[in-house]
Order: structure tokens, then C-alpha cells, then sequence
């Protein structure tokens, strides 16, 4: 499909044989164009986290084809599904996952780590990540030292610092507050709008899915026609 950065062509997710065979995606259609804020919601066991996870490369589908920007992901191998990642999906998990015991700068510049910039635009590019969020002033705490609304604007420049085409958010206001989930939603708004980062995010709050331009339910494992 035309600009679709995300394509699902009849996808099934299944698992075990025979009369044991469970089914997580059962054959959907999806199309995500570049520049989306798409939420994801849906009843535990209704196949959201399954579609995230080939989204984002942790996973393949049984049946069907995943086309990211064009390319057929079923195709590749471990390795090339590993740079994919890298090089072009950030990730905002709800337990932040943040190294304790390192820096907010250090933790940011993680993923440009892996891809093997050198140490010197490694930092200015994770402090101008950190500008980003609002937290250059804090650059050298640890996430001990940091609220939970800081430790998740931590882990959005951490994802976004690679510049990559999408992001993928899975429960990021989980485990904040009100107030602190406002501000999170306020920040990923101003990244879809300003920086044209295309968003998929999971969320089992109406709230904070209405901050998202397009609302997905996903039940039993099929995309649910009856919600808009």
C-alpha cells in the first residue's frame, strides 16, 4: 500500500500442532502509514503484544506477510531482522528499562553505542536528546535519582536518539500517574507532529489512546470491525 510504513497481508500467529494449535493472530489486515499515531487497544490475550512483537522484529508470523516499508520482514534472517531494529524502530517499554546504576546520558547513548558511533557524537547527541525531553539539568543522575515521569522522558530520548522512522510504545504511561502520563502523551504528540516519527503504541487507557490520531481494537486475535 501507497506510503504504508507497516503492512499485515493475512497474518496468523500460531502456536503448537494438530488439536493443540492456539492461535494469537488469526489471518488480519493492517496498513499504518508513515507519519501515524496509532494506539492499540484490546483485552488481554486479544493479540496486540503478538502484533507488536512482529512490528518491531522480536517475532514473524506463522502465515501471511509483514512488509515494512515495502520490504517482506518473513524473508530475512536473525541477523538482518537484528539491524532493522537498530536502524530504524525506537522503543518505549513501561518498565522504562533504564541501567540502574548508569548515567541518563549514558543510558541514552546506548543505542548509538551498538551501532558503533564514536564517543564524541555519542554524547552530543544524547544530550541533545535529553534537551529534547527537558532533562539536560539531569543528565549525570541515575534513574534512582530520578521520578518515574523522569525515568520514562529518560527512556523516550534514549528511543529517539537514532533518529528512527518509528516508535513503538508499549504501555509507556503504565506505570505514571495523571499528571506524569499527560506530560509523556503531550511529549510523544510533539514528536508524531514536529518530527514526523510515525507512533504505534499500546495502551489499555482510553485516555491516554485518545492523545493518538487512530484507535485499533484488536479481540480474539482479528482486528475488531465494530469499533471506528
Amino acid at each position: 500500500m501507497q506510503d504504508a510504513v507497516i503492512s499485515f497481508d493475512t497474518v496468523t500467529k500460531s502456536y503448537g500442532e494438530g488439536e493443540a494449535t492456539a492461535y494469537a493472530l488469526r489471518g488480519i489486515d493492517l496498513a499504518i502509514m508513515r507519519g501515524e499515531f496509532v494506539a492499540i487497544m484490546g483485552p488481554s490475550g486479544s493479540g496486540k503484544s503478538t502484533a507488536m512483537n512482529i512490528i518491531g522484529c522480536l517475532d514473524t508470523p506463522t502465515d501471511g506477510e509483514y512488509l515494512f516499508e515495502g520490504i517482506n520482514v518473513g524473508t530475512l534472517t536473525r541477523d538482518q531482522r537484528a539491524l532493522l531494529r537498530r536502524n530504524y524502530i525506537g522503543f518505549i517499554f513501561q518498565g522504562f528499562n533504564l541501567l540502574g546504576k548508569t548515567s541518563a546520558v549514558e543510558n541514552v547513548e546506548l543505542p548509538l553505542l551498538y551501532r558503533g558511533v564514536n564517543a564524541e557524537t555519542r554524547r552530543a547527541k544524547a544530550l541533545e536528546a535529553l534537551k529534547s525531553v527537558g532533562l539536560e539539568h539531569v543528565a549525570h543522575h541515575t534513574p534512582g535519582e530520578l521520578s518515574g515521569g523522569q525515568q520514562q522522558r529518560v527512556a523516550i530520548a534514549r528511543a529517539i536518539v537514532t533518529d528512527p522512522l518509528i516508535l513503538l510504545a508499549d504501555e509507556p504511561t503504565g506505570n505514571l500517574d495523571t499528571l506524569k502520563s499527560i506530560e509523556v502523551m503531550e511529549l510523544l504528540q510533539s514528536f508524531n507532529r514536529d518530527k514526523g516519527i510515525t507512533i504505534i503504541m499500546v495502551t489499555h487507557e482510553i485516555d491516554m489512546a485518545a492523545f493518538a490520531k487512530r484507535t485499533i481494537h484488536f479481540r480474539d486475535g482479528l482486528i475488531d470491525k465494530a469499533h471506528p
